[in-house]
């Protein structure tokens, strides 16, 4: 696999000297849900965070970090972010809001700082897996270092 230039994600680490590795996987099967690209990475399932941005009825928008096998519980997720509901973005919306697309969405870098919470208990002696911005590329760093970076807290979402 050709070496991969880097993301804003990756970017945005490196200016704040967090240290990170870089994790690439393979793509032509089209397999890019979390538990997959876990599987491909070797890496547990549970060490691996999709991110998902919502949106409130009045254009609000929300960023969760939730562990590949997990779904996020939208009225929990609402709850949080003191919303009365709250619904997934638009995947068509993805691109012009976060400047992601949908399988390469990376909680770090946005084009916007949004609230961020991350799936509660995160063990933050751990590393957690998250996309480096790109389909192809996760990036792996202390939890710690993620939760600060993105100014996530954590919280009751699963």
């Amino acid at each position: 696999m050709a070496k991969k230039a880097k993301t804003n994600a990756m970017r945005k680490l490196d200016a704040h000297k967090i240290p990170y590795s870089v994790l690439e996987y393979e793509t032509a099967d089209n397999l890019l849900d979390g538990v997959s690209v876990a599987q491909k990475i070797n890496r547990p399932a549970e060490a691996v965070y999709k991110t998902l941005v919502t949106q409130s009825p009045d254009k609000q928008y929300y960023v969760f970090l939730v562990p590949a096998e997990k779904e996020l519980h939208l009225k929990k997720a609402a709850r949080t972010a003191d919303e009365k509901k709250l619904e997934m973005i638009p995947a068509k919306e993805l691109l012009t809001v976060t400047g992601y697309i949908k399988g390469g969405c990376s909680p770090i870098g946005m084009k916007k700082k949004f609230p961020t919470f991350a799936a509660k208990p995160v063990n933050k002696e751990l590393k957690m897996i998250v996309s480096a911005g790109q389909i192809g590329i996760q990036i792996e760093l202390k939890a710690e270092d993620l939760l600060d970076i993105t100014e996530a807290k954590e919280a009751d979402i699963l």
